[in-house]
């Protein structure tokens, strides 16, 4: 704070500046890779019969035809207009296209991180711009929100609504936050509608924890805000529940309540060690701050960031570990509260106050004889990242070759930030911290300009000469022998090719009909048992 009773503004060049760069971070190499199996290519399919009005009713999504009932329409009418603006009627949009809306709404929770903290934390300035340099530098941020999926966009959509749900106390100002609050908490059901429940529920507790509704200066103004703001996804559901029965509840029981109480739909059987194990691989240089910070917030807890950071990320925690069937990106949501978490403790690393300067009623940070050592971890992290790279000039290392750019930017990166952060200079040790975020952005430009980064397509064989045989034989049905069906295989043919399940193939009419088997392996694939 400044001297005087005017407060300080809030960094919103930094914050805004900070967003431009995730944007343009998340528009390299874009539609340089195709689309993966299974969301993104399941994604396109229905945004593309979204856009071409194939449902029974309008904004009800469909999948080759039939009924999908697995998510609400919110951004597949996105990407749908996108397509509508940007590619011929007759012609398959690009992966340019398809990516480029969830890229840049995933790009927005880069701002509004730092303006959430700055909200927890008035005055706060650092906390802030130290919020939104972790989100731009994690890569599971930066990776899924570059993809056609949910994930990215929900982010943002559950920053904006916590965001606006810590306006309400303004005396001006209510009803239109309230509405801005209800209007994400619509978002959030037209995207991956459970997880409204768990994002709603942390909000609550925190708000409850520290009754911040009775500071609420106009309660009904706000509430018919927030009633306003729910009409539109609340309006959603009741037409897809009206036009679909009682199949439209698959969308709450099958992919929400049923991943809980059972092993309802694809994904990993590891339980709680997938999201885990998601944390552990994607949150550098940043995660060892998470366990001290932590403990910090719980001696905050009688502060708004104290109460919010905890009651966000125990709460998200709580609703994703019990899940019984796992994907990687389950644990997207817990991406937000860490980063409100181990911003103002990596300020406190820079700034360091004495003891004569800090207010005793002001918890220290734990352990911090080892809390000051992770400056030195850092710059060995960086050592041992730059031996990396210097041994994959050898024949021994020749294999680390692909990787020896991201190698070389985040050794530096991480080893000069790690030996300023060690300096008795404030101003070195911020060059220490802009040093670590710089080598992650640095290594995210690279890995989003090669084909590594998204390392999905590498795990089985490529779908376009695939495609390509299926296009040039679309007379007959066809089949896939030996593998199951690929929505992106489907994609890129542009036509639905399931797999063989043996026997001859029969119309309604119960008459024999065209079939062709594809089959093959790797690079060679041919049509056989044409009838």
């Amino acid at each position: 704070m400044r001297s005087g009773s005017a407060p300080d503004p809030a960094p919103w060049i930094a914050l805004i500046g900070l967003g431009f760069i995730a944007a343009v971070l998340a528009l390299i190499g874009l539609g340089d890779l195709p689309l993966r199996d299974f969301d993104e290519a399941t994604v396109a399919r229905v945004a593309l019969e979204l856009r071409h009005e194939l449902g029974e009713a309008p904004l009800l999504p469909t999948l080759w035809g039939a009924p999908y009932l697995n998510k609400a329409p919110g951004l597949h009418s996105l990407i749908a207009l996108v397509i509508g603006a940007t590619t011929q009627p007759n012609q398959l949009p690009s992966e340019w296209t398809i990516r480029l809306a969830p890229a840049l709404l995933s790009c927005l929770v880069v701002p509004l991180g730092g303006w959430l903290q700055w909200t927890l934390r008035p005055g706060d300035r650092s906390s802030a711009i130290a919020t939104s340099v972790i989100l731009l530098s994690l890569l599971p941020v930066a990776r899924h929100g570059r993809l056609a999926m949910l994930d990215g966009t929900q982010l943002t959509a559950m920053a904006l609504l916590w965001l606006a749900l810590l306006q309400l106390n303004q005396r001006r100002w209510s009803g239109l936050w309230g509405m801005v609050a209800g209007l994400m908490a619509s978002a959030m059901l037209l995207l991956k509608a459970p997880l409204l429940v768990p994002s709603a529920v942390a909000a609550g507790l925190a708000l409850v924890w520290g009754q911040e509704w009775k500071a609420w200066n106009n309660r009904a103004t706000a509430c018919t805000g927030i009633m306003l703001g729910l009409a539109p996804g609340m309006g959603w559901h009741l037409w897809h529940a009206h036009i679909r029965g009682a199949e439209a509840l698959w969308l709450w029981g099958g992919d929400g309540a049923g991943r809980v109480l059972l092993d309802a739909g694809e994904g990993s059987d590891l339980g709680w060690r997938v999201p885990v194990i998601e944390i552990v691989e994607g949150g550098w240089p940043w995660l060892p701050l998470v366990p001290f910070a932590l403990i910090w917030a719980w001696r905050w807890r009688q502060s708004r960031w104290g109460r919010w950071s905890l009651a966000s990320l125990l709460t998200l925690a709580g609703a994703i570990l019990p899940l019984r069937t796992q994907l990687p990106w389950y644990s997207h949501p817990l991406w937000l509260p860490i980063a409100l978490l181990c911003a103002p403790l990596l300020v406190w690393l820079v700034e360091r106050p004495s003891s004569s300067s800090v207010s005793p009623d002001s918890p220290r940070p734990p352990c911090r004889w080892l809390l000051l050592q992770l400056p030195s971890f850092w710059c060995g992290l960086g050592l041992l990242l730059l031996l990396l790279w210097l041994s994959s000039f050898s024949s021994i290392g020749s294999s680390l070759a692909p990787y020896r750019g991201l190698a070389a930017v985040l050794g530096f990166g991480w080893c000069a930030g790690g030996w300023w952060l060690r300096s008795a200079s404030p101003g070195q040790r911020r060059l220490g911290v802009i040093s670590l975020a710089c080598g992650n952005v640095a290594a995210l430009a690279l890995l989003f300009h090669s084909p590594l980064w998204l390392w999905e397509l590498n795990e089985t064989w490529p779908v376009r000469p695939v495609a390509a045989l299926a296009r040039d034989n679309s007379g007959p049905e066809l089949t896939l022998k030996g593998y199951d069906e690929r929505p992106s295989l489907n994609w890129y043919a542009e036509q639905r090719i399931q797999r063989f399940k043996g026997g001859r193939s029969r119309r309604l009419s119960d008459k024999p009909q065209e079939n062709c088997i594809i089959e093959g392996q790797t690079e060679q694939w041919s049509l056989a048992d044409c009838r």
